[in-house]
């Protein structure tokens, strides 16, 4: 549920209406609470289908976790790769 007076300086600042303001906050909170590890396996599969090699993307997925609104702790290759593949 929307924080009120989020969605009060939201509306406030973009002329958006209380309803859009709130679907806005809500769907910005859903983004940046996906745990570490969901965020992990996500960003690996999609760079993964962009052709990217592991060596490659661990250390661009450590440096996205580390600059999330609510950063993760630092992780390194080895735990990122124990994410992925278990």
């Amino acid at each position: 549920m929307s924080d009120p007076e989020v969605v009060r300086h939201i509306t406030a600042s973009t002329g958006l209406s209380p309803r859009d303001a709130a679907r806005v906050v809500d769907d910005v909170l859903a983004f940046y609470s996906e745990p570490a590890e969901d965020f992990v396996r996500r960003r690996h599969a999609q760079l993964k289908e962009q052709g990217m090699r592991n060596p490659d993307i661990f250390p661009l997925v450590s440096t996205e976790l580390s600059a999330r609104l609510v950063s993760a702790p630092p992780l390194s290759d080895r735990q990122l790769r124990r994410i992925v593949y278990g």
